[in-house]
């Protein structure tokens, strides 16, 4: 079967057998308290919009895990593994910082669906921060509202939704060292569908390339006209993942991990790469929304990569066994190491990437280990 109409069928049978769950007073209560709560951990300086302001370990080591696509169902037996999964990636890696790459739930109600899965994250006191799917706004409230949900549980980082820019969940976290910020972490919210006929899948917008535009030459500015090493994380990939993998040599040096499906990215370019090549400063552009892939390729010195799906049966999912994918920076370093942890405990594919680097970095893969 298709993949999206599976996707589109599997919705409309998982919205036919639920309700919304409280009554509308409810619902505005859950929307008051979200927008007058402050996060645990607030903006290093007032009015920075900067989400939280993380330093390195005593050793010099900084940990993220990406979460993507755990498409949970609250109350429904086939969420477990997302569950299980999930609270063993945490427990393996003890990471410094969590962010998941959306598709977070796939059915009403949606509220308890987020709170469980996420406050697996919150038991484990550990910051966390989400760049909204596809799906998430599928279940009876809005992107807003999502958000604002996600915001009162504890540990998470994520800011308020900028009215001035398109989407919700559009933040930037950065990690500091003894100079100042030296890396920095976008995350986008590249929405649903796009609003043009055929256009498929959404991206990112005009509004938010030039939000991220102007906190990318502030950052260079205050590091002495010198770009400050970055990643972007979304779901949605854009179109530059499409157009790498018809290169000639994609099973070559250049790629590594797993491909089991294609690109679900945008018809339309949305000029974000572009954006990025000029200001210098993205190192790596993060993804889900794939279930089936997993790789890390280089196009134009920028690294394009999935992470691991981290989900459960209520979707499609060939590439097993869950799991999560893992990046490590280290104080002083230009590069940054990765590797996917699989729910069985294993580590595939651990890789340092410094991009520019030369074709043959597959042949920097440490051994598959536990």
């Amino acid at each position: 079967m298709d993949r999206r109409r599976f996707l589109k069928d599997s919705t409309r049978a998982l919205a036919a057998g639920t309700i919304l769950s409280g009554s509308g007073a409810e619902a505005l209560a859950r929307k008051k308290n979200a927008e007058e709560s402050t996060p645990p951990y607030p903006s290093p300086r007032k009015g920075s919009g900067i989400a939280r302001d993380f330093r390195y370990r005593d050793d010099g080591s900084f940990k993220v895990l990406q979460l993507t696509d755990t498409h949970v169902i609250f109350c429904d037996p086939r969420s477990e593994r997302a569950y299980e999964n999930v609270n063993k990636m945490l427990d393996l890696e003890k990471p410094d910082l969590v962010i998941h790459t959306g598709d977070i739930i796939f059915g009403r109600p949606a509220e308890e669906g987020l709170r469980k899965v996420l406050g697996i994250i919150a038991a484990h006191q550990i910051p966390f921060a989400v760049a909204l799917g596809n799906h998430d706004s599928e279940s009876g409230l809005t992107r807003t509202e999502v958000l604002d949900v996600i915001r009162t549980i504890p540990y998470n980082i994520n800011t308020p939704a900028d009215k001035g820019i398109s989407k919700a969940s559009n933040d930037v976290i950065t990690l500091s060292g003894a100079d100042g910020v030296d890396r920095v972490f976008y995350l986008f919210d590249s929405g649903r569908k796009i609003e043009v006929k055929d256009g498929g899948y959404d991206n990112v917008r005009a509004d938010q390339i030039e939000w991220y535009d102007s906190y990318s030459k502030e950052f260079t500015a205050n590091n002495g006209g010198k770009p400050v090493h970055s990643l972007a994380f979304f779901h949605i990939p854009p179109a530059e993942f499409d157009y790498a993998l018809r290169l000639p040599g994609k099973e070559g040096w250049n790629f590594i991990g797993h491909m089991g499906e294609q690109i679900g990215c945008s018809k339309l370019n949305s000029g974000l790469f572009q954006a990025m090549k000029l200001n210098g400063d993205i190192q790596a552009i993060v993804c889900g929304h794939e279930h089936n892939n997993d790789f890390v390729l280089q196009y134009m010195d920028v690294m394009l990569i999935y992470g691991r799906f981290s989900g459960c049966d209520t979707v499609y999912n060939d590439l097993k066994p869950n799991g999560a994918r893992v990046f490590e920076f280290t104080r002083g370093q230009r590069g940054f190491t990765t590797w996917v942890r699989l729910n069985s405990g294993e580590i595939e594919n651990k890789v340092f990437l410094d991009p520019p680097m030369a074709p043959n970095f597959r042949a920097h893969i440490e051994q598959k280990e536990s």
